[in-house]
C-alpha cells in the first residue's frame, strides 16, 4: 500500500487514527492497534510476505532475550553472530542469491537455474532495524523488550516500514511504552505529511514522466546531448523528491501517533562536497553503516591510513549493494568511495575555494552517479554518459527538450526552488509564534489543504505514481 494512494488516504489512515485516539489513554491497546494496522498495511499487496517479516521478528526477539540473559557468558557473541547470519542471510536469499548465481553462471559459462524469488517490500529496511535491535541490546544502548508485540511494533511500524527512515532501537525504545500525543504534534505531523505528499505526487511523479520517457527512448545509437542531460537532471530531481517526500510522510505519520523520528534528508543538493552530500542524504542509512559497520572496523581512529581506506571501502561496497543486486549499484557505491577518499586527502571541505565551484563539482558527480544508479546495466550507463558528453553521434540539440520544458518547466522551476531551504525558512516564519500573524494562521492551513486537494486530484485521475524505493 502506498502512502500516495486513495486507499491509504481515505480508508486505511482515517480508520487507524480514529481507533488509535479512541484508546490513546491505554498504551497496550493503542500499540496493539498500531501493530495490527502495520501488519495489514504490509500484507496488502502480497499477504505471504508478512509471514517472512513475522519470522524475522520472532527470531530477533528470541536472540535479543538470549543476548541479555547470557551477556556475562563467554559465548554471548555467538548469539550476536547468529543474529547477523540470520538477518543478512534472509536478505541475501531474497535479494542477492540470483545475482550471485547469474554471475557465477557467466564466469563458468553455464546456465545455472535461478530461484526467481519475489523481493519482499522493504526487506532491506526491516532487516537492518531487526539486526540493530539485537546489537543495541548487546551494547546496552537499549533495554531488552520482554513484550514480543512491542518488538514487532518497532520492526513493523507502518510509517517507516517500507521506505525508512531506518529507526535505531535505542531512539524509539522509550517512545514505544511512554509517549504523549498532543494537538501540536498532530497538526505539525499532518502538515509534514501533506508537504511530503506534495513532493511525491506533484514533483517526483512529474519528473518521473520526463526521466522515464527519455531513459526508455534511449537506444544504443545515441541521443542528443541536451536531451541526455535533461533526462539525468529529471531523474536527479525525481529521486530526491521521491525519497525525501516519503521520509517526510513517514515522519509526519509518526508525529500523528506521538512518535518522533529523526530527520532523513537535509537539503542534500546544496552540498559543496560529496562528504557533505552524504551527511545530508538518507541520513539514517549513513548513521546505520557508521554505527554498525564503520566504527566496529575501527572507523577513522586507527593510525594506519590504509586501514581507514579499507574501512571506507567496505562501507561503500555495502552501501552500493544495499541499494540493489546489480553491478550498477556496486559501481555507484565505489564511485562515491573514490571521491570521498580524494576529498579526505585534499581536505576539500576546509580548503579555500569558491562555494559555487564546489557546488558545481558536487552536483556534477552526484548527477553522473544517479545515471549509473538508474541504468539497467553498466553498458547502458556508459553509453548514456557518452551521449551526455557528445560522444553518442546524435548531435547537440533536440526539439524534445523544448517540448518537455514547455510541458514540465514549472515543475523543474519548483524543484529547483525546493532543493534549497526556502520552504524551510517560509515554514519557520509561518509557524513561529513570535513572528506569525493572524493572516498566516489562516493562509497556512488553506495552503496545506490546497496542496492536499491538488494531490488528490492527481491521484483520482490515475496519474503516473511510481515509487523508486519500493525496490529496496
Amino acid at each position: 500500500m502506498l502512502f500516495s494512494s486513495i486507499v491509504f488516504l481515505f480508508y486505511f489512515l482515517p480508520v487507524v487514527l480514529v481507533l488509535y485516539y479512541l484508546f490513546r489513554k491505554w498504551t497496550p491497546v493503542k500499540n496493539a492497534i498500531l501493530l495490527v494496522a502495520s501488519l495489514i498495511f504490509y500484507a496488502w499487496g502480497e499477504p505471504w510476505f508478512v509471514l517472512i517479516m513475522l519470522v524475522s521478528i520472532l527470531l530477533n526477539y528470541i536472540l535479543a532475550l538470549l543476548v541479555d540473559r547470557y551477556r556475562e557468558r563467554s559465548y554471548v557473541r555467538a548469539f550476536l553472530v547468529l543474529a547477523a547470519v540470520l538477518n543478512l542471510g534472509l536478505l541475501f536469499v531474497f535479494k542477492y542469491l540470483d545475482f550471485v548465481l547469474r554471475n557465477v553462471g557467466q564466469v563458468m559459462n553455464r546456465d545455472i537455474p535461478l530461484t526467481n524469488l519475489t523481493l519482499p517490500i522493504g526487506i532491506s529496511f526491516f532487516t537492518f532495524q531487526a539486526l540493530s535491535y539485537v546489537v543495541d541490546v548487546y551494547r546496552k544502548k537499549g533495554r531488552v523488550q520482554k513484550n514480543p508485540f512491542y518488538v514487532a511494533l518497532y520492526i513493523a511500524f507502518f510509517p517507516q516500514l517500507i521506505a525508512g527512515p531506518i529507526v535505531q532501537y535505542a531512539s524509539i525504545d522509550e517512545q514505544i511504552v511512554h509517549r504523549e500525543e498532543s494537538w501540536d504534534k498532530f497538526s505539525v505531523g499532518t502538515c509534514r505529511f501533506i508537504a511530503g505528499l506534495g513532493k511525491k505526487v506533484l514533483l517526483s511523479n512529474n519528473f518521473a514522466i520526463v526521466a522515464d520517457r527519455i531513459f526508455d527512448s534511449y537506444q544504443m545509437g545515441g541521443m542528443p546531448v541536451t536531451l541526455a542531460w535533461l533526462g539525468s537532471i529529471a531523474y536527479t530531481l525525481q529521486i530526491l523528491f521521491d525519497f525525501s517526500g516519503y521520509s517526510d510522510m513517514a515522519i509526519g505519520l509518526g508525529l500523528m501517533f506521538g512518535f518522533k523520528f529523526e530527520e532523513n534528508f537535509n537539503y542534500p543538493y546544496i552540498s559543496r562536497s560529496i562528504g557533505e552530500f552524504w551527511r545530508r542524504w538518507h541520513i539514517s542509512l549513513g548513521k546505520w553503516f557508521k554505527e554498525y559497520v564503520y566504527f566496529p572496523l575501527g572507523g577513522s581512529k586507527v593510525k594506519n591510513m590504509d586501514i581507514v581506506i579499507r574501512n571506507m571501502l567496505v562501507v561503500w561496497l555495502f552501501t552500493g549493494l544495499w541499494h540493489g543486486a546489480e553491478w550498477t549499484f556496486i559501481v555507484w557505491g565505489l564511485i562515491n568511495f573514490v571521491f570521498l577518499v580524494l576529498e579526505r586527502f585534499i581536505d576539500l571541505e576546509n580548503r579555500p575555494g569558491h562555494g559555487i565551484l564546489k557546488w558545481c563539482y558536487t552536483m556534477f558527480v552526484v548527477n553522473l552517479g544517479w545515471v549509473i544508479f538508474r541504468a539497467e546495466n553498466l553498458i547502458y550507463a556508459g553509453n548514456y554518459i557518452k551521449c551526455m558528453f557528445g560522444l553518442g553521434g546524435s548531435g547537440f540539440f533536440s526539439d524534445y527538450v523544448l517540448m518537455y520544458l514547455r510541458e514540465y518547466g514549472i515543475f523543474f522551476l519548483l524543484g529547483a526552488v525546493f532543493c534549497v531551504p526556502i520552504g524551510k525558512r517560509f515554514n519557520y516564519l509561518i509557524v513561529n509564534k513570535k513572528v506569525r500573524t493572524a493572516v498566516a494562521d489562516v493562509l497556512y492551513p488553506v495552503l496545506m489543504m490546497g496542496i492536499f486537494l491538488i494531490c488528490v486530484t492527481y491521484l483520482v485521475k490515475g496519474s503516473y505514481n511510481p515509487f523508486i524505493y519500493f525496490n529496496f
